[in-house]
């Protein structure tokens, strides 16, 4: 709350102590649902993919390596120049791009007179101008979105009848099915180097310290928890007169060194693509630490992580390429698995999707979901509220009959008169589960009693919501009593026996909390004996 500096100053010359302690009532006490933790500090997450592609630019950008974005459209013959023998396979797990045709679309009489009908008595030239048009979108001068509005312009009619003439009159639009061409997308980061590398010739002498992260297409049987039908791959290529194998091995450590890697093993790879030249391909294994004893399965701690080899001169002949290459890639999601301890490819990608990924919420999310339903509005239904909470706190154990007054006050020229009794005999003025504190605690929502028994779930500040049973009922009967004196009621009750349920203690939980609770098996057990009245008296 704003203050007056001048009045401040004032105060703490004349009596400091005083001034510091009447400093409090600057400082806005929050209303029930703005208390931490409803209240938080929300933050942006990055994805686990790109936040490990990030760190990879970042651990090429540091080794010396140059940025470059390739080809991903890529034409089958290039696989051919590039694959040689193994071409056909590589083709066989390539997308192939495809486009629909444009129809030749012909005006009959028949189809005239229904133009006619839907748009009104047309002209010769109008005939003449749809058949213009259709056939320059036939011949590809015109493009697929612009074809509506180019024929709505020129016959002087909107946008939605001519939607309406092609889908009624030209049915050959919607028969349209997809014909594929020679272009596909890139399946591995090599068929756009060999594209770059030999363009990069044209204007630059090598060495060249290159890098790309970017993604790739393979047409998978079906998609698992190891492999998906896009990826990315974070890949490099050095082109130098000099290169060797050891290029490739210095490479590999040095950019998984940054991610915690600490040992190596270079195994020659069984597969001996073609590409490369012979013996000179291999696969990397790096160990580590945080995958030893990890239920997955490199808990022995090495893990298949990276290929390098060196190009074979055939295809790089193709390219006119004169240098020897060395390529190294490998799976950023892969490596993304392993920084983020992720056990499923598909559920780490693409965590939104019910069918890929369980869905967690941590105790503390789940108590941003609980509120109290009633809340008082007023600055007198704020007071009536504090003071019944005080007065229960004072007098809970007070033996009945009792009676406590809590509040006198005016309200829209009413006198009222609010009090926290127990009429019965042999018992208290509140229950004993009237102090109990809604805490969410292995994912149940609980309302508990903060004893020894549960001090493992009270010692989560984060998951306490900070609602006591007294308070909820408090901040019930505080509306209920500007409700009353609204309608010009005289007397009114607001009590709480044995609850059962959130709703019978002002408790309100969200409809997501709900799903997520019932859904994971947890409990909502919110229920305990309160026994507490608060009576009203309006004049």
């Amino acid at each position: 709350m704003k203050f007056d500096p001048d009045k401040i100053r004032e105060d703490a010359s004349e009596d400091f102590d005083r001034a510091w302690n009447d400093s409090a009532k600057y400082i806005k006490k929050p209303l029930f649902n703005e208390r931490y933790p409803i209240t938080s500090i929300n933050y942006g997450k990055p994805h686990p993919v790109y936040d490990t592609i990030a760190k990879l630019r970042e651990a090429y950008l540091r080794m010396g390596f140059e940025e470059m974005m390739n080809p991903i459209i890529v034409d089958e013959q290039e696989v051919h120049k590039q694959f040689g023998h193994e071409a056909l396979a590589v083709l066989d797990r390539c997308f192939y791009l495809a486009g629909l045709p444009r129809p030749n679309a012909g005006i009959s009489d028949e189809r005239i007179s229904k133009i006619k009908e839907m748009l009104g008595d047309l002209s010769t030239e109008d005939i003449d101008i749809i058949r213009k048009v259709l056939h320059a979108y036939k011949k590809g001068e015109i493009e697929g979105d612009d074809l509506v509005p180019e024929m709505a312009a020129k016959l002087d009619v909107s946008d939605s009848l001519i939607v309406e003439v092609i889908d009624q009159v030209f049915p050959e639009f919607k028969e349209l099915t997809p014909k594929a061409g020679k272009r596909t997308l890139r399946s591995h980061m090599t068929s756009g180097w060999f594209i770059s590398l030999s363009e990069i010739l044209k204007r630059r002498e090598p060495p060249f310290n290159l890098f790309s992260i970017d993604r790739c297409f393979r047409r998978e049987q079906q998609e698992d928890a190891a492999r998906l039908m896009t990826y990315y791959s974070a890949s490099c290529v050095i082109m130098d007169e000099d290169v060797t194998v050891d290029h490739g091995k210095a490479v590999a450590q040095a950019l998984l060194s940054q991610f915690g890697f600490e040992k190596f093993q270079f195994r020659p790879d069984e597969k001996r693509s073609k590409y490369y030249s012979p013996d000179t391909q291999i696969e990397v294994f790096a160990y580590h630490p945080k995958l030893v004893d990890s239920n997955t399965k490199y808990s022995d701690g090495w893990v298949e992580i990276a290929t390098f080899g060196i190009y074979s001169p055939i295809p790089l002949s193709k390219y006119d390429i004169p240098y020897p290459v060395m390529n190294l890639g490998l799976g950023v999601e892969r490596l993304a698995m392993i920084i983020h301890e992720a056990t499923d490819l598909r559920g780490m990608s693409y965590p939104q999707m019910e069918l890929y990924s369980e869905w967690e919420m941590s105790d503390s999310e789940l108590a941003r979901h609980v509120e109290i339903d009633m809340i008082p509005k007023t600055p007198q239904g704020r007071e009536i509220f504090e003071a019944i909470v005080k007065q229960c706190e004072a007098h809970a154990s007070e033996p009945s009959p009792c009676q406590f007054p809590a509040w006198e006050g005016e309200i829209e020229g009413h006198n009222v008169k609010v009090s926290v009794i127990e009429p019965e005999e042999d018992t208290k003025l509140c229950g004993p589960a009237a102090f109990n504190e809604i805490v969410i605690y292995n994912n149940d929502i609980l309302g508990l009693p903060n004893n020894k028994k549960w001090k493992k779930a009270f010692s989560n500040h984060s998951a306490r919501t900070g609602v006591r049973f007294i308070e909820a009922l408090a901040a019930k009967a505080a509306t209920e009593v500007e409700d009353a004196v609204a309608k010009g009621d005289t007397e009114i009750e607001t009590r709480a026996r044995i609850i059962k349920t959130p709703a019978e203690i002002n408790i309100k939980l969200s409809p997501l909390a709900q799903r997520y609770v019932t859904g994971k098996n947890k409990k909502i057990d919110i229920r305990g004996p309160v026994f507490t009245t608060i009576k009203t008296e309006i004049s």
